[in-house]
Formats: C-alpha cells, structure tokens, sequence
C-alpha cells in the first residue's frame, strides 16, 4: 500500500511496462486550442504535481514530464511527515487560489485538487500509524527502470535510465542504495508490536518475483542498447540477492499468516478507489448482481452449444470447452488483431462513442511484466508533452506467482478476444485516455481526479455496449468477465472483513465463474494485498454509471442520444460519480433539452 498521490492508484490499472516491439506514433490531427480556463486549470495543477514528484520522481515518466528521468523515489528517514507537510503547502496555496477564482470550471479544478492532497495527506497518516511500513525494493526498481525503458519514452530520455539505475543503487553522488533505504524504513519501526506486518503471501511472491525484475531490467538494457551498465547491472544482482536474503531471515518470519485488513485501513481503501458506500452494502449488491449474471449465463449457454456444437447445456460446461480451442502463443496478437479491426466499424455503425483516428495497438507481456502485473492491462500514452506515442493493450501470459504446473486458459481462445479488447481496448480504456489527449481534458480531471470506479465503470459499461454485436460465444464469455466483476465486488470485501475465507473464495472463482487456477490466484493475492478494495471499483463504477444513464434517458426522453451522451461522459475525464452526475444534470441534459 503505497501513500503516493496518484502513482498507487494507478499502479494496477496503469502498470508501466515496456513493449516487446516498437509501435510507430500515428499521424494525428491538430490538436484543438486548450480553453483559457484548462490553461489556468493546469497551471496551478504544477503547484500539486511538483509536491508529488520530490517524492515519487518515476510519476514524471508516467506523466511524460521531462527533468526527473535520473531521480528516484524519496524513502529517506521521515519521508512520509516531509511528504505530508509539502502537500499540506500546497493544498494551503490551492485554498487560497479558490478564494479568488471566478470561473466555475477552475473553481471545480481547484476542489478536486484540493481533495486530492487531503486524501493523499490522510492516507499517508493512517498507513503510518497502522503499518509497518514494507517494500517490495526490486519491483520499484523494475517499475522506476521500466517507464523509462520503453517505447512511449522519447529515446533521449531513454539514455536517461542508466543515470536512474545508480541512483537507485547507490552508485550516483549524494544516493544511498533504495534497497537499503527499504530496509532502515521497515527496522526502525519493526519493534513496535502494534503495527501490521505485511502478509506471508506477499512477502513470498515478493521474494518469488525479485530475481525475474532483476532479469527484466537486464533485458530491457540490451534491447535498448545503452551502454556502460555492466557495472550498474552486476551490482543490482549483488543488492538484490541481499535483500532477498534480509527479506527471507528477518520479514518473511514476522510475516503475519492471515490477510485481513483493519476496519479504518479497508475502508480508507475503498474510498481511494472512489467506492463511497460501505462495504456490506456493496457485498449486498453485487450478490444480487451475481445471481443474475449467473442466470442470463445460463439461459444464454444452450444457444452457445448449439451454434459451436458443443455437448452440454451448463455454463460452466460449455465455457469449458470454449477453452479448449486454444490460441497459440504466437498467434495470439495476430489473432486479437482481427477482432481490434473489427470493433472499431461496429463502434462507428451503431453510434456508440466516437472513435480516435490512430489505429490500437495490443502487444503481449513480459515476464517481468507478468510478474507485475499478472492482468490484462491498458499502459497509458504520457499524459504530458504526448508527441504521438500511443497507449497498448498488454495481455500477459502467464501468472508467475501460480507456478508452471497452474498457467492461464482464461485469454488464448477466440471468445475472450471480443470482451477483452472491448475492456482494455476500445470502447474501453483506450478509447478513454486516447480521448482525453485528443480533447485537451485538464491535468485536475484527468490525474488528479483519478479513481478506479471511474476508469473500470467506464470500462465494465463499453463491454456491455458492445455485447449486442458480438457473436454468441463472445457474449457469453462478456457475461462471465461481469459475473468475475460482482464476484469481485463481494469476494474482495468479505475476505478482507473475515466474512469468508480463501479456500471458499477460490472455489467460487473456479467453480462458479469458471477461471483457471492461476487466474483465481491472480485474483485473491490481488483482493488480499496487491491492491485491497480496487476489485470493487469495477461493479460499482458500471452500476453507478447505469444508474446515471437510465436517469438521464428518463429526463430526455426521445430527445436521448446515446453516442451524444457517451461523448460527453468521456470528455468529463476521470470524475468521480457525484461530480460526473452533476456535469450530467448540470450541462448535459438542458443543452439536449434545448435542442430543437
């Protein structure tokens, strides 16, 4: 559970990664003038971003800002009072900017950002006092080498990855190795009893993953030619494989055996994400969901089966053998490509959202990727000085943390590749970000108001608006990923209340929503510690998204029009659900009124 503002909650959604090949910029259109207002919208947007990158300087690469590519992340002794106390500057300063301000716009800017460091600040002060603060070194390290070393980067900031890499080890004046760092921060506090360890199945896939970061790292040097690392690269094995062994002698046997969460920690992490109900009542809605889902499944499995000859009538039966028809490895980009191209005429025809002119671009992961993030995943284009680089749809592998006798069969059939490019692709993510470059959306609303329910609603909703046009056995498999999502919606808060237990939870995601066993670990070490509470974001950002729709139908009446609608939720940005509904009934709804 990382305290940074904006990089933890995109660690899971927006995990960088590097490309396995080079995907040329597209030729763009002009863009359009930035509005008077976004350009003071972001100007005081520098005041919160530069707060954050003293302290998380890999942010910039996500962010596409230049000047912080050879610094590193900040875990000195009081690093998280010292980041409290310049947000708390900065929000001070952001307070009185909003004091003046006029424009209704700015003033909304000015609150989100506002609200942003509170957050930030409070979830620094509740983590301090109730964790013991843990690392997982080598994969900050990957991640911080990662954003750099990739084709999103310019290749002159690129050459900057070297100068990061011995800032990280040590190696650069006036730096103490991270890993060392790591360490100090968790023994100076390791004698208070009262603070939560970190669990045993973290600190194990940690120790699991470090020497697969290591490797990724190398190979990211190689591919990208930068010389003169040898030195650096032999030394981080060296860092490595010591902190490996201080983790397996002194954390690893601290290691608490349970995953729970305290009340206060679980429900500060449902509200990061943007979930602003309490937990039990979402349990409550997405069993209903899950029940549902769980019959529409059924009574669509029948027609399945008899289109693709399939001996079975169950869901989970016909799902089954849709597995069996296996994508091969190095098929699978090729074979998902077909289904890219034929989505984005679908989405045109049938007049669901506009769609970018720049072509999608889907790539497999790495092993150190996969190890990172065992997901699909969208890898965002950099939000700031975007010279054409566009964002890519990641599909891994492999779960490392399941072992080679547990590996995926949920991503390599045709089925999956309709309601998994809608998700991560278009109308999904993709299209979401790739908008927000094109349309010049402010820096508050498209970072600083980042929450998960917002990006997986939209998400969640552009699957189902595209259900419809689908063939049968991609709707059924778009039926089983919503039926994953009210699953995790219930599951990842029961467990982190005691309410249920892993066993029991596996058996539901195996039996009942039909994913393999390296999925389902994927899926619990995801509910119990790599990102506690996010899974939610997913059901109740499509609900809430759902609700707004039917409100706004309902208001509009025949004058509703669906692609009108879309667009304009997308060219909100990343606006939580009270702020998007008031744009809605705000802006949108009179303007539709007036129309003739």
């Amino acid at each position: 559970m990382k305290t940074t503002l904006l990089a933890a909650a995109l660690a899971g959604l927006l995990a960088a990664a590097s490309p396995t090949h080079a995907a040329k910029p597209a030729a763009t259109a002009a863009a359009p003038a930035v509005p008077a207002w976004v350009q003071t919208s972001n100007a005081n947007a520098q005041l919160l971003l530069a707060a954050q990158l003293r302290f998380q300087p890999e942010s910039a690469s996500f962010f596409g800002i230049p000047g912080y590519d050879a610094k590193v992340a900040d875990l000195g002794p009081d690093n998280g009072k010292r980041a409290r106390a310049a947000l708390a500057e900065v929000r001070a300063a952001l307070q009185q900017k909003l004091q003046v301000e006029r424009d209704p716009n700015v003033r909304q800017d000015l609150e989100i950002m506002i609200g942003a460091a509170g957050d930030a600040i409070e979830s620094s002060e509740v983590n301090e006092r109730l964790l013991l603060p843990w690392y997982d070194a080598p994969q900050l390290v990957f991640g911080g080498i990662s954003g750099l070393l990739s084709d999103q980067t310019p290749a002159d900031r690129r050459a900057k990855a070297l100068d990061r890499l011995k800032a990280y080890l040590g190696m650069a004046p006036g730096t103490t190795p991270i890993m060392s760092l790591a360490r100090q921060r968790y023994e100076e506090r390791a004698g208070d009893a009262a603070l939560l360890r970190p669990s045993k199945l973290e600190v194990e896939q940690a120790l699991n993953n470090a020497q697969t970061y290591a490797v990724g790292i190398r190979k990211l040097f190689e591919k990208y030619k930068l010389k003169g690392a040898d030195a650096a690269l032999k030394a981080l094995d060296a860092q490595t494989a010591d902190y490996v062994a201080w983790v397996r002698a002194s954390v690893l046997p601290q290691a608490r055996a349970d995953t729970q969460l305290p009340r206060e920690l679980y429900a500060l992490q449902l509200k990061n994400v943007g979930i602003d109900i309490p937990p039990e009542v979402l349990v409550q809605r997405a069993r209903l969901e899950f029940m549902e889902t769980r019959a529409a499944m059924q009574q669509l499995a029948p027609l399945v089966a008899k289109a693709k000859g399939i001996d079975a009538t169950d869901y989970r039966d016909v799902i089954r053998a849709l597995k069996k028809d296996t994508i091969p490895n190095d098929k699978l980009e090729a074979r998902y490509r077909e289904v890219i191209d034929a989505i984005d005429p679908i989405i045109r025809r049938e007049r669901i959202v506009d769609v970018p002119q720049r072509p999608m671009i889907m790539r497999l992961g790495t092993d150190a990727e996969n190890a990172q993030q065992p997901a699909p995943h969208f890898l965002p284009a950099p939000m700031i000085g975007n010279t054409g680089q566009q964002g890519q749809f990641v599909l891994p592998l492999s779960n490392p943390a399941a072992g080679a006798a547990d590996q995926y069969d949920d991503f390599n059939f045709p089925s999956v590749a309709w309601t998994l490019s809608a998700h991560e692709g278009r109308p999904g993510h993709e299209l979401q970000f790739t908008a927000m470059l094109e349309r010049g959306v402010s820096l508050a609303r498209s970072l600083f108001a980042f929450n998960s329910v917002n990006v997986e609603g939209w998400a969640l909703y552009a699957e189902a608006e595209m259900v419809p046009y689908e063939p049968l056995d991609g709707q059924l498999i778009a039926l089983q990923f919503r039926l994953m999502r009210a699953a995790r919606a219930m599951l990842d808060p029961m467990l982190n209340l005691g309410m249920i237990d892993r066993a029991r939870a596996e058996k539901v995601l195996m039996e009942d929503v039909g994913l393999s066993k390296a999925m389902a670990r994927q899926e619990l070490d995801r509910y119990t510690f790599n990102a506690p509470g996010q899974a939610g974001s997913y059901f109740y950002g499509y609900a809430r998204l759902l609700e707004l729709r039917a409100e706004t139908e309902l208001a509009l009446g025949d004058k509703f029009d669906r692609l009108a609608f879309n667009n304009f939720v997308i060219g909100q940005g990343m606006l939580p659900p009270e702020l998007l509904a008031k744009a809605v009934r705000e802006q949108f709804i009179p303007a539709q009124k007036a129309k003739p």
